[in-house]
């Protein structure tokens, strides 16, 4: 397996670079939005506050307490959904960019590393077969090595883990 992943840390460093740009105009709508949402979360607040000094101090301020953590709920389920979006439209992108590699005449020598890495992390006696979206699936007897193009740049974008956590930082 670190053979696979030293194979492939060009490939995702590239994909890596590509989703941070990719990210980095994703991450700034939704911050947009995120402050458009705040604020009108922050409208609604005062404005229930107002209403709820007019019932009483007391009622008003339990009231105001009550719509700031809606608020900040609803504001902070808006940055998740964002992130979500953005976490798979890097996930598409990298699969797309991966998968583009087919077109490389480089492709055969891929698959025959490919084919060397999964027989050399699953044993020699696996069977194995090109992937339909590039790369290759090897099998055997209770050992299955998913070295395909979609399964590789998936592995890619997870393995950014804490980095991505890092795209959303201010």
């Amino acid at each position: 397996m670190t053979a696979i992943r030293e194979a492939l840390e060009p490939v995702a460093a590239a994909l890596v670079r590509r989703a941070r740009l990719d990210a980095d105009a994703m991450i700034a709508a939704a911050g947009r939005d995120a402050e458009r949402t705040l604020a009108e979360a922050r409208r609604a607040v005062r404005h229930a506050v107002e209403e709820a000094g007019e019932r009483g101090a007391a009622e008003g301020r339990a009231q105001a307490r009550v719509a700031r953590i809606r608020a900040g709920r609803r504001a902070r389920a808006v940055e998740l959904a964002a992130r979500r979006e953005v976490l798979a439209e890097m996930r598409e992108r990298a699969v797309a960019a991966v998968t583009a590699l087919r077109d490389d005449p480089c492709y055969p020598r891929l698959v025959e590393r490919l084919t060397e890495l999964a027989r050399a992390s699953g044993g020699a006696d696996l069977t194995v077969r090109e992937h339909p979206e590039g790369g290759i699936v090897a099998e055997g007897r209770g050992r299955r090595v998913d070295c395909s193009l979609p399964a590789l740049a998936g592995r890619a974008v997870d393995a950014l883990g804490a980095e991505a956590a890092r795209l959303w930082a201010p």
